[in-house]
């Protein structure tokens, strides 16, 4: 299946390689026109424009994927494409959108006739080789036509145990993809599930920052414990409760550096976690330890603690974020 790119940062480019690499093609552009020729390089079809883009693609519907950050750059992209695009054809934003910008996307787009999908979209800098965890909103035909596409950037079952139950259920979600629900669902649980992560992220460099403060002397000197928090963080991936990849990215960091010296502790937001309290507060559901989260990373950009720096690990690990240069 042939399918557009546009949009080849961090998460973008890895996306053109997976398809290509599971027999589909691909046409690319970016305002980088470095970024263009790299991925070209591995057998993309690139492109000098958007209108090229969508000349390059044959066949019926045509299909492009956007993957750029939320905001102007993102509205202004699909604007365009809601122009060059025809009806039947499926415009697809994989970026971190706001999911009520989707609802009002959709509709614009659907008086075209052309159909629009929100695929939320995790897995980093890593879905390359892991694959990409899909939620998806939309059209529910436009989404069986591109099940290929998404079959083929979902992680699949790999080496997961099966969940006892699910034999009558949906296939795809333990492939590592489903259909959410209507225009904008995809984005909003994807959203939810970066709230979540916020809170999982906090609670695990708080209790580092314990653990690494036992030897305060402040404490009774008998009190005082001389841990090793790289090899805690190692042996806690062996089989404990709270195994996860979160705590891979933090094994791996303290492996590196236990002191975490190259991190400052500014932890930057990227508008997922403020979305998920503003959902929380419209739905009047109490959310303590994700709005809890939230503030603390407002509160980093002032003050910093060991525990910011093991965020700004986690989030350089998963995504490449990089903190904010020192002003």
């Amino acid at each position: 299946m042939q399918i557009g790119v546009v949009g080849l940062g961090r998460m973008g480019a890895n996306i053109s390689r997976r398809l290509m690499k599971a027999g589909h093609s691909t046409v690319v552009w970016d305002a980088s026109a470095g970024a263009v020729e790299a991925v070209g390089k591995d057998g993309a079809t690139t492109a000098s424009s958007l209108q090229d883009v969508v000349g390059k693609l044959t066949g019926s519907p045509k299909a492009v994927w956007v993957m750029l950050p939320h905001g102007k750059i993102t509205e202004d992209t699909i604007d365009a494409l809601g122009s060059l695009m025809t009806a039947g054809d499926i415009v697809i934003d994989g970026g971190n959108t706001y999911y009520k910008d989707d609802i009002r996307r959709g509709k614009a787009l659907a008086a075209k006739g052309i159909r629009y999908l929100d695929v939320g979209t995790s897995g980093g800098v890593w879905g390359l080789a892991r694959g990409y965890c899909l939620m998806i909103g939309g059209d529910a035909e436009a989404v069986k036509h591109l099940d290929p596409i998404f079959a083929a950037l979902a992680p699949g079952i790999g080496t997961i145990e099966r969940t006892p139950g699910r034999e009558a259920r949906d296939p795809r979600a333990e492939q590592g993809y489903i259909h959410a629900g209507p225009v904008g669902a995809g984005h909003f649980v994807k959203m939810i599930h970066n709230g979540i992560e916020y809170g999982m992220m906090q609670a695990m460099a708080e209790g580092f920052d314990i653990l690494r403060n036992k030897d305060s002397k402040q404490l009774p000197e008998d009190e005082r414990f001389d841990l090793n928090i790289g090899d805690i963080a190692e042996v806690w991936r062996r089989g404990s409760v709270v195994t996860s990849w979160l705590l891979d990215l933090t094994a791996d960091a303290l492996a590196k550096d236990e002191r975490l010296d190259k991190f400052s502790g500014e932890v930057e937001d990227s508008g997922e976690g403020r979305w998920t309290v503003e959902a929380a507060i419209e739905e009047a559901v109490p959310a303590d330890v994700l709005a809890a989260s939230l503030f603390t990373r407002f509160r980093s950009r002032q003050q910093h603690t060991f525990a910011e720096k093991i965020l700004s690990a986690m989030r350089f690990g998963f995504g490449g974020h990089v903190e904010p240069a020192k002003k």
